[in-house]
């Protein structure tokens, strides 16, 4: 039916390609992490699908971060309307600064291709963290069709 979405279901630990093609626009995620009394933290990210593992990357000292150093599981949610994928997993959090600040400007870059990357020179004065998270369960909804 034309104008419909499909709202196929699928779920596993891997991605497809309709999936990985959807992650490879520049949209943005709710990553969720778990406070120390278990309630969920959100916030909304940038993020860089890289082979097989979702990127992030964030100021050092904030809320998420303290939780992933405490707790690495986590869930993130890439939407499009009633499009979506939903991703549990682990974080590998690296808190190199060549790497995170390598990784923020590729991140500033690919939601603000036009601007000049001089502009962010913020991101410099920061100690920044990466976050590589795992993909241990995925679910892909409306996808197709």
């Amino acid at each position: 039916m034309q104008g419909r979405v499909s709202m196929a279901e699928t779920s596993t630990n891997t991605l497809s390609q309709t999936a990985r093609d959807f992650l490879a626009e520049p949209r943005f995620a709710v990553l969720a992490t778990i406070n120390p009394d278990g309630t969920p933290q959100q916030t909304v990210m940038w993020y860089e699908l890289r082979g097989d593992t979702i990127m992030m990357n964030t100021a050092a000292g904030r809320l998420k971060d303290h939780n992933v150093r405490r707790d690495q599981r986590v869930s993130v949610c890439f939407e499009d309307g009633y499009r979506f994928i939903t991703i549990r997993g682990t974080v590998e959090l690296i808190s190199d600064q060549e790497t995170a600040q390598a990784d923020i400007f590729a991140l500033a870059k690919r939601y603000h291709p036009d601007r000049d990357p001089e502009s962010f020179t913020y991101f410099k004065n920061e100690q920044r963290e990466t976050l590589l998270i795992s993909l241990d369960h995925v679910l892909e909804k409306g996808l197709e069709g």
